[in-house]
């Protein structure tokens, strides 16, 4: 009787000790974070790209599959481009015409400019040539005119023969045609010099050409760059440094202008969202020290600092674990990673975060 009181009371003792160890852990866990330490919990994030093309195409290569890490500007989808390598051929082709004939125009311009003023200078000379023989001529024709009026005198009172008289009158009569000769000169002179001054006219003319052939070409160097943009557009390459975690379409599909392709995040840029309630939002600023926590890395608590504050205020998403949360205030808030070891860390992940509001608080794991 005795031994089975002392087993009664040995086990109630023992109860006792149970009962008083669960409650000490279960007041430890929630006797909530130290004052200048704020708990939150949320999923991690990151900048996510989706990757389309501008233009429609069939898949021809799919160089980039989920879990694949690609670096910035690295070709990960490239589409059909045959057509419009024939297309650039074309353009290059039309380019290279285009300044051919614009060579040409320059060289006959440049010609021109050289022959004109030449030839202008020649008719100003046989202008200049032409006024001189006319004074020449007008100068002889007055001579001879006058010494044929004066042997038609002397011929009557004899002074001189009839045949000194008659030399004079032909000398008159050759001086008369020379002038008329000197004057249909200085008119031809002076026709010429307009015609080779209408030189400055084809000069303009052909400078007018040489333009529109230039304007051509700058038409055929736009086609060009169209076709060589269109090229370029046709491989799909990654925006930025990051992992492939999507992937949509596979080789040989054919896809429609701005239809996803596949999608990349920036595990390097890698944020905690969290929620935090209206009454603590007021302790937070931008640039805190924060600490994440993972189920998957229990032990490695990760460094992250306040990037984001909300300006308003919402109530708690769906997602949030029970429905007296959901009702409550709260101010999104975006812990950003200050780095990612080895990408361990993906999107999607469940984490709880400690975020320091005073500083020289020792940091303490979250306690729910």
């Amino acid at each position: 009787m005795k031994g089975r009181n002392g087993l009664v009371l040995l086990l109630l003792v023992l109860g006792i000790a149970v009962a008083s160890y669960l409650f000490w852990t279960q007041w430890q866990k929630t006797e909530g974070m130290p004052d200048g330490l704020i708990l939150a919990n949320g999923r991690l994030e990151g900048d996510r790209y989706t990757l389309a093309s501008k233009f429609a195409g069939r898949v021809e290569e799919l160089l980039a599959r989920e879990g694949d890490d690609v670096h910035k500007e690295q070709v990960v989808v490239r589409l059909d481009d045959r057509q419009t390598r024939a297309k650039l051929e074309q353009a290059r082709s039309a380019l290279e015409a285009a300044e051919a004939q614009l060579a040409a125009a320059r060289k006959k311009l440049g010609i021109l400019r050289q022959q004109i003023p030449l030839k202008i200078d020649t008719a100003r000379a046989d202008v200049a040539h032409a006024e001189a023989a006319l004074q020449a001529a007008k100068s002889r024709a007055h001579q001879t005119r006058k010494d044929a009026k004066r042997y038609r005198e002397l011929t009557k009172t004899g002074a001189v023969d009839r045949y000194a008289a008659d030399q004079a009158e032909l000398a008159w009569e050759v001086a008369r045609a020379d002038l008329a000769t000197a004057m249909a000169a200085l008119e031809q002179a002076h026709k010429r010099l307009a015609e080779a001054e209408l030189g400055r006219e084809e000069i303009h003319a052909r400078e007018q050409e040489v333009a529109a052939v230039a304007a051509q070409k700058r038409q055929a160097a736009a086609a060009l760059d169209e076709a060589q943009s269109v090229l370029d557009d046709l491989e799909v390459k990654a925006p930025v440094a990051g992992t492939v975690t999507t992937r949509i379409v596979d080789e040989g599909e054919v896809v429609s202008p701005g239809a996803p392709l596949l999608t990349v995040v920036d595990l390097d840029r890698l944020y905690l969202k969290v929620y935090v309630p209206e009454k603590e939002i007021g302790k937070l600023r931008l640039g805190l020290e924060a600490r994440i926590y993972t189920d998957a890395f229990p032990d490695r608590p990760f460094e992250a600092r306040v990037r984001y504050i909300a300006s308003r205020a919402q109530f708690t998403p769906k997602e949030v674990q029970t429905p007296d949360e959901r009702v409550k205030l709260v101010y999104a808030v975006k812990l950003y990673l200050e780095e990612n070891p080895d990408h361990r860390l993906t999107p999607g992940l469940p984490a709880d975060a400690v975020i320091r509001w005073r500083d020289g608080v020792p940091w303490e794991p979250p306690r729910w």
